[in-house]
């Protein structure tokens, strides 16, 4: 069992991943790492037999900071990573940083203890500013729940609202609080699209909604997480907002028909009441607790799953076992297990407001015979995108939209515009935006990423006429 997917360090050679197994093997390397199974008939014999276990274990020295752990010195507690290092990343250009520190007027040195939990998203990530010369406004665009970097794109632009999206589609969640709190600051209106969230905050196992962290607005995809028909959504103004009202009726009118199906309303009004209502948040719990029973049967498994907010979520990281997450939902399709998101690396299921029973007992032998048939080449790894981190099409989006096109194979596309975006699965985030000059890397970039989603992403892209 390995900790998490592969990444790669600044040699481009993969993060070092030891094995680790359910019981420690030959020594034990970390506090309370499990070394012995006792299995009994009852709990009083199984206290007994864990009293009759002799261990003959030799101290070695204690390693507790990462201080003590990169120390010429220092006790190797994995063979295949020298220095106890996994791998070194760094961002920016270490000679700048180097002259900006021997030119700074003063020079403050501070050690930061970081959290061993951090915010990985499992897709790329990336930002796309937009600029409409008519109106003088820039708009840009960024799927990132981090603080930090919103922050900034705030301080640098005029913004006239912020989007977020929380949950994502696997189920993680940023600090929203905080995030409110920043674009309250600037007085900038936050809207949230939480598409895969409506039950959130109905449970002390999960985390508070958009509405309780003082978003002004929140999207609600009602067919997600509450049961409702597809196609029924919610708009929930928070009670604090500063948006005007009137100014959000005359909007939706662009978007609203004039005959809105009276079936999907009433379905909108039924979900909204049962989710709040006491039995809808008793069949949440039930759901809640059946979600957590399942991810402990399955990491007890050797089951390597993403660290999510939502119990309601299952993200299994298959790109661990060697396993490509498209081949894998083929796989499960053909023996009756439908996932809800499949990707190369991960393969997310949504257990929803009622877990079949058979979920529990099923889906832990399933993924095991699933391992066995298709796992054991190794752990995938994937290529950093060579994206920037803000995207600046050559064109407006909408013009490049507009244009004449043509379709080109991928390894024709380097040097021209692109005409569509490239997207593997709706709504996810772009590989490429219409008016973005591809370039030889982003190139042959996409074609491997046309390898790893053959029937997602065509052999063709749509490029502009000059």
């Amino acid at each position: 069992m390995r900790s998490r997917a592969p990444v790669t360090g600044d040699d481009g050679q993969p993060m070092r991943q030891p094995e680790r197994p359910v019981l420690a093997i030959d020594s034990v390397k970390y506090l309370g790492q499990p070394i012995a199974v006792v299995i009994a008939d009852s709990q009083a014999a199984a206290e007994d037999a864990r009293d009759l276990i002799d261990l003959g274990i030799d101290e070695a020295p204690v390693i507790n900071s990462a201080e003590a752990a990169a120390a010429e010195d220092a006790t190797q507690l994995w063979p295949m990573a020298p220095g106890n290092q996994s791998f070194i990343w760094r961002a920016g250009t270490p000679a700048a940083v180097e002259t900006a520190m021997a030119d700074a007027a003063h020079v403050v040195t501070l050690t930061v203890r970081h959290p061993r939990r951090a915010i990985s998203p499992v897709e790329n990530r990336s930002c796309v500013g937009c600029y409409d010369p008519t109106s003088g406004r820039f708009t840009l665009t960024t799927p990132s729940q981090g603080v930090v970097s919103l922050r900034a794109a705030l301080a640098e632009v005029p913004v006239a609202a912020v989007v977020l999206v929380s949950p994502s589609y696997q189920g993680c969640v940023g600090d929203l609080a905080a995030l409110v709190a920043l674009a309250q600051r600037r007085g900038v209106p936050l809207l949230l699209d939480e598409a895969h969230g409506a039950h959130l905050g109905l449970d002390p196992r999960l985390p508070p909604s958009g509405l309780s962290a003082g978003a002004d607005l929140v999207v609600q995809s009602l067919q997600k997480a509450a049961g409702g028909l597809a196609q029924s959504a919610v708009l929930l103004q928070g009670s604090g907002s500063g948006v005007d009202p009137e100014r959000i009726e005359r909007a939706l009118l662009w978007l609203q028909t004039s005959s809105p199906s009276a079936l999907l309303l009433a379905s909108a009004e039924a979900a909204l009441q049962h989710l709040h209502s006491a039995k809808g948040r008793r069949q949440l719990g039930r759901a809640l607790t059946c979600g957590e029973r399942l991810r402990q049967r399955l990491v007890a498994r050797g089951v390597q799953l993403l660290d999510t907010q939502d119990p309601l979520r299952l993200s299994w990281i298959c790109a661990a076992d060697g396993i490509n997450g498209l081949e894998a939902d083929a796989w499960l399709m053909e023996r009756g297990v439908i996932a809800e998101l499949p990707e190369p690396g991960c393969l997310t299921f949504c257990l929803g407001l009622r877990p079949p029973r058979r979920l529990l007992r099923l889906l832990p032998a399933v993924l095991e015979q699933l391992r066995q048939e298709l796992g054991g080449a190794g752990a995938r790894s994937f290529s950093r995108p060579p994206l920037p981190l803000v995207a600046s099409p050559e064109l407006p989006l909408g013009e490049a939209w507009r244009a004449k096109s043509e379709a080109v194979p991928l390894d024709q596309a380097a040097g021209r515009l692109a005409a569509e975006p490239l997207c593997p699965y709706p709504p996810g985030i772009p590989l490429l935006i219409p008016g973005e000059r591809i370039d030889g890397p982003r190139a042959a970039w996409l074609q491997e990423q046309r390898r790893l989603w053959p029937q997602q992403i065509a052999d063709t892209v749509k490029v502009v006429i000059a």
